[in-house]
């Protein structure tokens, strides 16, 4: 059974780039560092196999199997000691290789007892030929060169197994959960947060897991113990509120609502009951229940402070804000219709501090101030108009709002030389010489020599580009005397 929390859909305007970075970087390693693997796996087998190693190690692998059963417990072993009899029954060398190969356990073992396995003469046959295989192709695997190993346990190793993965399915299973929950717990703690928690989360799921299976050599990697640490996080960011989750048993699936924390025991109490009694399935169970402790633990205990969560996460979806953005715009408009200018001014006003990329809020405002041209409103929605219709670069508007200005606003609040300045600029570039006239002669009323002697030198390098030299002239001649009529 596989349930999911699936509360936010991904917003591709914010892209979650430490999310999409981890999973990349997961796939580059699995394609140009564990693709080695099975070249290596492949030397050692021949190698192994070269030098009869297989006749040498056999006997003494399934002494060390019953052993293991016997003293120690692991009665999971049964399995591997019937198929090493079969394969020794059956003189399939291959499969002999590779179960004595892969069990790093048992070539410990042999190390730490050689004087007690073999005599002397086979003690340095095993010396001379194993040794050398292991350090030159087993030791160099993915697994266990950056693999999680209980019995040799260091932090750059808890580190790098997040990135390491058994194989396709593996990968792609992980790193489809890490999209689906990675880009919400990006976005609601930012992105630098969320990678230094992430990589926690993987460190306490493998030492947690170390710690049931310590003095062991078998490797761990996976990024599964970070993932159930971002589940963790999820759920204690939600808290007590109820969100969507996604299950899949068998062959349905559907949706349910629930309280987002109610599902942090369900998720713990299913990894602890399947790791004492789902049996050896490869799955490290307890690496998944400490990943969901130490993300919950994490948000609970420092979300008020380092890790606390954004206040942009929980405003409302895209959807839902169309809805009320809908819903006001259209009692604004009301207003209108009804002649209620007053309210309306004030309604368009709050929806255009809320949603400043909405332009059509602002012509609204610019139109209702127009009602009074000779107010200084009138003045300040025209000058914040023609700075956004620039801004998103709209020339004709802005020339049009400037053109309108000066027959209603420009003898109560007349623009500003530097108003006057960036829309001679847009006439120029639009090639509407006849408009750039008539702002430059505004702008000459103004008194700001600089910003005239500047335009009027611009008007003639155009209209000479123009061949139009009488108009050329003329500004020129101004050049010369630029404070005059």
């Amino acid at each position: 059974m596989l349930i999911i929390p699936v509360e936010r859909s991904i917003d591709w305007r914010r892209p979650p780039w430490i999310t999409l970075g981890l999973i990349l970087a997961c796939f580059l390693v699995f394609v140009f560092y564990q693709g080695n693997d099975d070249e290596l796996l492949g030397g050692a087998v021949e190698q192994y196999l070269k030098v009869d190693l297989d006749k040498l190690e056999a006997p003494v692998y399934e002494n060390y199997l019953e052993r293991e059963i016997r003293l120690e417990g692991q009665d999971d072993l049964a399995e591997r000691l019937n198929l090493l009899r079969q394969a020794m029954a059956d003189d399939d060398r291959l499969l002999l290789a590779s179960l004595m190969l892969w069990d790093a356990g048992f070539f410990h073992y042999v190390q730490d007892n050689i004087g007690v396995v073999w005599a002397p003469e086979q003690r340095e046959i095993w010396q001379a030929k194993r040794i050398p295989i292991q350090q030159t192709y087993i030791d160099r695997v993915s697994i266990n060169s950056l693999g999680v190993v209980p019995a040799d346990l260091s932090l750059s190793d808890l580190i790098a197994y997040q990135f390491l993965h058994a194989g396709w399915g593996h990968l792609i299973g992980n790193m489809l959960v890490l999209f689906l929950l990675g880009f919400t717990v990006e976005k609601a703690l930012g992105a630098g947060k969320f990678l230094l928690a992430y990589l926690f989360c993987g460190v306490v799921s493998g030492l947690l897991w170390s710690s049931f299976n310590w003095g062991t050599w078998g490797g761990l990697v996976g990024a599964s113990g970070s993932i159930a640490g971002l589940m963790g996080m999820y759920v204690a960011i939600f808290g007590m509120q109820r969100i969507r989750f996604f299950y899949f048993l068998g062959v349905y699936f559907d949706y349910f609502k629930a309280p987002a924390i109610a599902l942090l025991p369900i998720w713990i109490g299913k990894e602890v009951f399947d790791h004492w009694f789902a049996g050896a399935t490869g799955i490290a169970y307890m690496a998944h229940a400490g990943g969901l402790v130490a993300g919950a633990g994490l948000v609970l205990l420092l979300g008020k402070s380092w890790l606390q969560v954004k206040e942009s996460f929980f405003e409302p979806e895209e959807d839902e804000q169309d809805d009320r953005f809908r819903s006001a715009y259209a009692l604004a408009m009301s207003r209108v219709s009804q002649l209620d200018f007053e309210q309306a001014r004030l309604q368009f006003e709050a929806l255009w501090q809320r949603y400043p990329e909405r332009t059509v809020l602002l012509e609204h405002l610019y139109q209702l101030a127009k009602l009074r041209p000779d107010t200084e409103a009138y003045s300040l929605r025209a000058r914040e108009l023609m700075q956004t219709t620039l801004a998103r670069h709209q020339p004709e508007r802005l020339l049009e709002v400037w053109q309108e200005y000066q027959t209603k606003g420009q003898p109560h609040h007349p623009l500003s030389a530097e108003d006057h300045n960036r829309v001679f600029f847009a006439s120029l570039r639009k090639g509407e010489l006849k408009t750039a006239e008539k702002v430059f002669e505004r702008m000459r009323g103004t008194g700001d020599e600089m910003l005239v002697l500047e335009a009027c030198r611009l008007l003639a390098e155009e209209f000479d580009k123009r061949q139009m030299t009488p108009k050329a002239r003329h500004y020129r001649q101004l050049l010369e005397a630029p404070s005059g009529p």
